[in-house]
């Protein structure tokens, strides 16, 4: 694409009359431009791509995007915000990927990898080619790529977006952060579908208050926008049990259809039998109900259900198709994931690392467990430091036996972080052991025939983050190798 004809999407109040290379890719990493490449500058936390315009240019860029002047012998277009025009740009270069795709975008506290798995597998099952972008890897039909964010940046999403429809890609589901909703990352993604899964305390390094965090996630549903078109229609899925739907459902014109259990919704949960081994329920859809039999555990498992079968049941997918892949899940890797080892006690490693999840699931554990529960549980470096004591006082509350110990302390002192835990739990029991792999080990040993052992805030994680370092480490193999070893 011709310089001149990539700008124009910009719409430039002072139009650019420089030279019109040939623009053969966009990029703000100076270490992948290539000849031909428009170099963005984009201002980050801790580099500012405009220090490296110049290397750029030596690799091949014939165009600089940027927000001030530089003293380059390529064209320099100015912009005020390099950011937002990224994301212009990379949905024009692109051809406008998501305009051709049935596109679903989940955003909630907890839930969403679970969630767009769900509904990626429904989608699969009734012959729809799929694309995944979220927690753990973006999928392009059955090729996995490794993400660096839950919702990568602009350029990367329009890249992807485009490959998928190479690939024959016609629905993709996407988990969508607060982070990327507020940097602006998902500008330009033509949305069919909005889902919300629940809004809980988590990410307040980051927002400060829980009304900036909350306001951020209804930006996902006011982007749906504000025009009705009855061939392709919008909706906004929404939890008829979390009061943060009385927003998302006045910030968007899109058609509303709610789910839950405790209130009355559009897709609503009744009768509900929970055993170890699954869950079943009826889920009632205007006064006409199904009887459905799951392999996953929990009420929180049962949200994320509803909001799976509400998206595909507005995007024209029959009933029973619905339920028989639904039915057909056996889980999520790192969500409530069983380790077996053939020990009798059963361990359990979830991803859960909110106030809020660990709560939902050690109370799930608390409905089955014969004997003892053990929690093994630790809290981020460099994130939010509030919610700390709140997952320490949850460990206690339902575990008969808490080990605090690290999770990815990054940065910051592995003791300093445990020590912010123990201010929420003064007087009550439990272990403080710095170092996790010891702390599974000292659960495994210590556990009885009918323990539980919760393994929490990894999950699918293979790797831990110490100082600038990181390691190889994966909760799941951890456990295994001590369940052998005992």
């Amino acid at each position: 694409m011709k310089l001149h004809d990539l700008l124009q999407h910009l719409h430039l109040l002072v139009p650019y009359q420089g030279t019109n290379p040939e623009i053969t890719s966009i990029e703000n990493d100076n270490r992948k431009v290539q000849m031909g490449s428009l170099f963005i500058c984009i201002k980050g936390y801790t580099v500012d791509g405009h220090d490296f315009a110049e290397s750029a240019v030596k690799s091949g860029a014939v165009a600089v995007l940027a927000e001030r002047e530089l003293p380059l012998s390529v064209p320099v277009i100015i912009v005020n915000d390099t950011t937002r025009a990224m994301a212009v740009l990379a949905d024009a270069f692109y051809q406008h990927p998501t305009k051709k795709l049935h596109l679903i975008g989940i955003t909630g506290t907890n839930g969403k990898t679970t969630t767009s798995h769900l509904i990626e597998k429904i989608f699969s099952d009734v012959n729809r080619c799929t694309g995944l972008i979220g927690t753990m890897y973006t999928k392009i039909g059955d090729q996995k790529f490794e993400t660096k964010n839950t919702t990568p940046e602009s350029l990367v999403l329009q890249k992807g977006f485009k490959q998928m429809l190479e690939k024959g890609v016609d629905t993709a589901i996407m988990e969508v952060s607060s982070h990327a909703l507020h940097l602006g990352r998902v500008h330009g993604c033509d949305y069919d579908i909005a889902v919300f899964t629940n809004l809980t305390q988590d990410h307040l390094d980051y927002h400060k208050t829980m009304e900036d965090y909350r306001q951020a996630k209804s930006l996902l549903f006011s982007q749906l926008g504000n025009t009705f078109d009855a061939n392709k229609p919008k909706f906004a899925i929404l939890n008829a049990d979390d009061a943060a739907s009385d927003l998302y459902r006045k910030s968007t014109a899109a058609h509303c259809y709610t789910y839950g259990i405790d209130n009355n919704a559009d897709f609503h949960a009744r009768n509900i039998q929970m055993t170890s081994a699954g869950t079943s329920f009826e889920i009632v859809i205007k006064e006409k109900s199904y009887s459905i039999n799951i392999q996953l555990i929990g009420k929180f498992s049962i949200y994320n259900v509803l909001a799976s079968i509400a998206t595909a049941y507005v995007s024209g997918i029959p009933m029973e198709k619905i339920i028989e892949s639904i039915e057909s899940v056996k889980g999520v890797d790192g969500r409530f994931e069983l380790v077996n080892a053939g020990q009798n006690y059963t361990v359990i490693v979830d991803y859960a690392h909110t106030p809020d999840s660990l709560e939902n699931v050690l109370k799930t554990i608390q409905s089955f467990a014969e004997k003892k529960i053990f929690v093994i549980v630790g809290c981020g470096g460099d994130r939010d430091k509030t919610k700390r004591p709140l997952m320490a006082e949850i460990a206690c509350r339902y575990a008969t036996n808490p080990i605090f110990t690290s999770d990815n302390p990054r940065s910051e002192d592995p003791i300093s972080i445990l020590k912010d835990m123990e201010e929420g739990v003064l007087g009550k029991r439990y272990i403080t052991t710095p170092d996790r792999k010891e702390a599974i080990i000292t659960a495994i040993n210590q556990a009885s025939a009918g323990d539980v052992i919760l393994i929490a805030g990894k999950g699918h994680e293979t790797y831990q983050i110490i100082g600038s370092n990181v390691y190889d480490f994966d909760d799941r193999l951890v456990a295994r190798e001590a369940i052998e070893r005992r």
